[in-house]
C-alpha cells in the first residue's frame, strides 16, 4: 500500500554519463563527431564554422552571413530552399554566436540522405542575392529601431561595449552599419569563412551508416580541402575605471541596470566553484538576489546573475529592471549582497540546497542525444573533453563554505565593476 506519510527517499546524484562520441576524420580533413542513440528515428545534423575576426570595417559581416546564408544559390532561390525542406518536413536553421556560425539540419531519417546534397550546396554555393539583402538590411533596420526603445537592450549593449570596446563581443552597431552591407563583400567572406579548413560536424540521433557514408562523400570528398586557419581575437585592454554610465531615458517607467566586469572562461579550474558562488547570489530563483530585491524589497519581477565565457574572453554579469525611484536602492541592495558573500560563510542548509540545484540542473540537462552533443561541443570549443563534466561534478560536491568565501574575495568586486544605467535615477 503507498505510504503518503513520508516523502520519498533521497538519492544524491553520483555523476553524469554523458555520452561520448565516435570521432571521423574525413579525407579532406574534417572533424565529425557521432553521436549515434535514441530510439527516434529523427537525426541532427550541425556544421559549425569559427566567424572571421571582427573588422571594424565590416562590423556586421559575420552576423549578416548567418542571416542571409538560406536566400539563394545558382540553382535554387529561397522559396525554393524552403519548400524543398517543407515537403521533407525537416527543419533548417542557421544560428549565429559572437565566436561560431552553425547550420542545423533536423530531419526524419528515411529523408535525411535527401536534404544533405541541398545543404551541400547551400555551403558551396550561396551567392546573398541583392533583392534579398536589401530586404535583409531594411528588416534588421526596422529592428534595431525597436530594440533601441529598449531599456533592457540598450543597457546589454552598452555593458557590452564598455568591457569590450569595438571588438566582437562590445560593438554596438548603428543603422548606418547596415547600409555599408555589400554583396561582394558578402561573397569574399563566404569563401573565407565556409570552408573544409574551418568546419566541424557534429551529428546525433538515430545515426544510420548511410549517413555518415554520404557525409563522408559530399563533405570530405567533394568538398575542396582547404587549411585555412582563420586569425585569433585581440581584444582591447580591460578598463581599470569603475564607471557608471547612465543613459537618461526622461519618459521611462522602468530603469534597466546591468553591472559586472571580465572574468574567468570554463577553462579555468576555479570557473565550476564561481558557478557555484554565482548561482547562491543570482544563478536561480531562490537566490539572494531574488530574495532580497523581489520577495523582500518589492522593487523588481526579476534579478539575476550570470558567467559567460566565450572563445577569447569571459565575464560576470547582473541586470534587472526596476521602477525609477528605486535604482539607486537597487544598486546598494546588490552591493550588499556581494559584499555579504565576502564576509560571511554561507550557511550548510543553503550551499546543500545551491548544490542539489546545480547538479538537477544539470541532470535534467541531459534528456536527449541532442543535448549530450551540445555538452561535449561547449566543452570541445572551450579546449576541453568530457572529463571536464567530472571534474566540475566533483567540485560543486565538495565545495565548501570557505572555499566560496575565498573565490567571493577572488571574483567579486563591487567597487571594480561596470555599471550601466538606462532610465531614470
Amino acid at each position: 500500500m503507498l505510504n503518503r506519510t513520508s516523502p520519498p527517499a533521497f538519492h544524491p546524484i553520483e555523476g553524469f554519463p554523458i555520452i561520448s562520441p565516435q570521432e571521423i576524420t574525413f579525407s579532406n580533413g574534417i572533424k565529425a563527431f557521432v553521436f549515434d542513440s535514441g530510439e527516434q528515428d529523427l537525426v541532427r545534423v550541425q556544421w559549425v564554422f569559427e566567424n572571421l575576426a571582427f573588422d571594424l570595417e565590416e562590423p556586421l559581416r559575420n552576423s549578416a552571413l548567418a542571416g542571409m546564408l538560406l536566400e539563394g544559390t545558382n540553382a535554387h532561390n529561397s522559396a525554393k530552399i524552403a519548400e524543398m525542406v517543407d515537403f521533407y518536413g525537416a527543419f533548417l536553421q542557421p544560428e549565429y554566436s559572437f565566436d561560431h556560425t552553425s547550420l542545423s539540419l533536423f530531419s526524419l531519417n528515411k529523408h535525411v540522405e535527401k536534404l544533405i546534397p541541398l545543404v551541400f550546396e547551400i555551403l558551396t554555393d550561396a551567392i546573398f542575392p541583392e533583392k534579398e539583402l536589401a530586404t535583409y538590411i531594411r528588416n534588421n533596420k526596422q529592428s534595431l529601431l525597436i530594440s533601441l526603445e529598449k531599456n533592457d537592450y540598450v543597457a546589454r549593449r552598452s555593458f557590452n561595449h564598455a568591457l569590450f570596446g569595438d571588438s566582437r563581443y562590445g560593438y554596438s552597431h548603428e543603422i548606418a552599419d547596415l547600409d555599408h552591407i555589400e554583396r561582394n563583400a558578402l561573397n569574399e567572406a563566404f569563401e573565407a569563412c565556409f570552408s573544409p579548413g574551418n568546419c566541424t560536424l557534429f551529428i546525433a540521433g538515430k545515426v544510420a551508416p548511410s549517413l555518415i557514408d554520404i557525409l563522408s562523400t559530399s563533405f570530405g570528398k567533394q568538398w575542396e580541402k582547404t587549411n585555412r586557419k582563420l586569425p585569433g581575437e585581440n581584444l582591447p585592454a580591460i578598463r581599470n575605471e569603475a564607471d557608471l554610465i547612465f543613459i537618461e531615458k526622461p519618459q521611462a517607467l522602468q530603469s534597466a541596470i546591468r553591472l559586472g566586469h571580465r572574468s574567468i572562461q570554463r577553462s579555468h579550474p576555479d570557473f565550476p566553484g564561481f558557478q557555484v558562488l554565482n548561482t547562491a547570489l543570482g544563478g536561480y530563483f531562490g537566490s539572494r538576489l531574488m530574495a532580497n530585491i523581489r520577495e523582500d524589497k518589492g522593487y523588481t519581477y526579476g534579478i539575476g546573475s550570470g558567467i559567460a565565457s566565450m572563445q577569447y574572453a569571459g565575464f560576470f554579469t547582473i541586470s534587472t529592471e526596476v521602477g525609477t525611484a528605486v535604482c539607486a536602492a537597487t544598486l546598494q541592495e546588490i552591493k550588499k549582497e556581494i559584499d555579504r558573500l565576502k564576509v560571511e560563510r554561507i550557511g550548510a542548509e543553503e550551499l546543500t540546497l545551491v548544490k542539489n540545484y546545480i547538479l538537477g540542473s544539470m541532470m535534467g540537462s541531459l534528456e536527449t542525444i541532442f543535448s549530450h552533443a551540445d555538452k561535449f561541443k561547449q566543452a570541445y570549443f572551450s579546449g576541453l573533453d568530457l572529463d571536464y563534466y567530472g571534474y566540475y561534478t566533483d567540485v560543486v560536491k565538495s565545495i565548501t563554505a570557505e572555499d566560496l568565501l575565498a573565490l567571493a574575495n577572488r571574483y567579486l568586486d563591487y567597487d571594480s565593476m561596470i555599471k550601466i544605467v538606462v532610465g531614470k535615477m
